[in-house]
């Protein structure tokens, strides 16, 4: 069940999550699993003022250079004839 928390707007025009620093407190591994899971920030606030920010970690692997690496299968030359007489040749 996921941690109450009201939204507000952010200044890219979406909403984000906010909890009172003490809701926190009391709820911290719980919000850190949510947002690991949710990939969705949450705000904390203290007397209603945001104070912290919790984002989730970038994922390891995420990196486009060699993203790849070890996926290619060499098959020799692809391009030279064959030695073989096709039946469609025949």
């Amino acid at each position: 069940m996921p941690v109450k928390a009201r939204t507000i707007s952010a200044t890219n025009g979406t909403t984000e999550r906010t909890m009172p620093a003490g809701q926190f407190k009391a709820k911290c591994l719980k919000v850190l699993d949510e947002v690991a899971q949710t990939r969705e920030p949450v705000i904390v606030t203290k007397f209603g003022k945001p104070v912290a920010r919790l984002v989730p970690i970038r994922r390891e692997g995420s990196d486009i250079i060699g993203a790849m690496r070890g996926s290619v299968l060499w098959e020799g030359d692809i391009i030279s004839p064959l030695d073989v007489e096709w039946d469609a040749m025949k």
